[in-house]
């Protein structure tokens, strides 16, 4: 593997060491070639099918992200042509990286409006053109591919020091499966804590119920890890762990850790590379002081296109935006009389007329941004003692989507 890339760093994190009160060390997977650690499962994927009678002449592979831009890296560094199919719906920035870290040897075909389209499209020609299918996660030489990150996180610490605690993010498990693997023998299970995202938690469930589950539905918002269901692989090697070893924050817990982590430290990361570190967060720090504690940031393929919705969700979960739906009377001075409510932190960030629902009223959509959480309430008071009539929209998904 060293042929294609040097190890990525662990590097001893100051500014959460010192918010935990442990020695906190990120394993940068974001600083790969390709920005994810995806690049290590299909090199061994690859290697070891070049191996066998020299392999197949096409490799095959269906992703829409991270696994395509690892698998198309590879397929260019041993000189064998690489077919990737994405859903017709790839944002074109994730193609032309593809077709970058490709070059010449991968093809990009387009096919279908969803992921499950496409790799019926991908098993297809697989079999149709006696290529061979590279999974994203779910085979053994997928998961020994990615237990690399564990091999060099043993190598990196220093000389004596074994992690007390490895917070590990999870998506279709390879990952996870690999390490946990590697490091079966040096720690126990109750050494490793499993990140998903609150809308897409396979392993979660599949845990509570004791099999494999897939679920009825997924929030893609975290892409690199929004998963149905986890690899039947992949399960097996991780059923005996306790299902309250996974923690699932939820995804707008995930964008204050992505700009708090660009801001303080200047780092990018993609939803699914702050997952592990978002669930950091979601422990007492009791339990977290004078420990040793190495988090895998899995990748940073962040499209700055989402910055905005990025801060939108992070400004929401800190309680720091809201959204309301006022009923004003139409006559002059009544936006005075509302404005004169609002206090000094308090700013506007969205003002909408939606429609006249009384020949004296109106309802009006506003976004309201302030500087402490602790303003809302004193707010709505003043709403109320005003007699105004008005609806909190902030946490209806439904009417938020909708409206906003």
């Amino acid at each position: 593997m060293r042929e294609l890339f040097a190890e990525t760093p662990l590097q001893l994190n100051d500014h959460l060491s010192v918010r935990y009160g442990a020695r906190v060390w990120l394993k940068r997977e974001d600083l790969s070639p390709v920005r994810s650690y995806k690049i290590r499962g299909a090199f061994n994927f690859i290697r070891k099918a070049l191996q066998a009678d020299g392999g197949p002449d096409t490799f095959v592979c269906a992703s829409a992200g991270n696994h395509a831009q690892g698998f198309a890296y590879v397929c260019r560094h041993f000189g064998r042509k690489g077919v990737v199919f994405m859903p017709v719906t790839t944002p074109q920035q994730k193609i032309d990286k593809t077709r970058t870290f490709g070059g010449e040897f991968i093809e990009i075909r387009l096919i279908g409006d969803t992921f499950d389209a496409c790799y019926a499209a991908a098993i297809d020609f697989a079999r149709e053109n006696d290529a061979m299918m590279a999974p994203p996660f779910d085979h053994m030489d997928i998961i020994e591919g990615q237990a690399t990150v564990a091999c060099e996180i043993a190598a990196q610490l220093p000389e004596g020091e074994t992690p007390d605690l490895v917070v590990l993010p999870v998506g279709g498990g390879g990952l996870a499966a690999g390490i946990t693997r590697y490091f079966e023998e040096t720690l126990d299970d109750g050494a490793f804590l499993f990140a998903e995202p609150a809308g897409a938690p396979s392993l979660a469930e599949s845990l509570k119920a004791g099999k494999r589950l897939k679920l009825p539905r997924v929030d893609n918002f975290v892409d690199g890890a929004a998963v149905a269901q986890i690899g039947a692989l992949n399960f097996d090697l991780l059923k005996h762990f306790p299902p309250d070893q996974v923690l699932t924050p939820p995804e707008n817990a995930i964008c204050v850790t992505i700009g708090e982590i660009l801001n303080t430290e200047g780092i990018v990361l993609e939803p699914a590379g702050a997952l592990a570190l978002t669930a950091l967060e979601t422990l007492p720090k009791a339990e977290l002081a004078g420990r040793s504690i190495v988090v895998v940031v899995s990748g940073g393929n962040f499209d700055f296109e989402r910055l905005p919705d990025v801060k939108e969700r992070a400004m929401r979960y800190a309680g720091l935006k809201k959204y309301f739906i006022l009923r004003l009377p139409q006559r002059p001075g009544a936006l005075r009389d509302f404005l004169e409510l609002l206090g000094p932190e308090d700013d506007i960030s969205r003002f909408e007329y939606l429609k006249k629902t009384a020949r004296n009223f109106g309802s009006i959509l506003i976004g309201i941004e302030t500087k402490s959480p602790e303003n809302f309430p004193r707010l709505t008071e003043a709403f109320d003692n005003a007699g105004l009539g008005y609806e909190d929209i902030t946490e209806n998904e439904i009417l938020a989507n909708l409206i906003i």
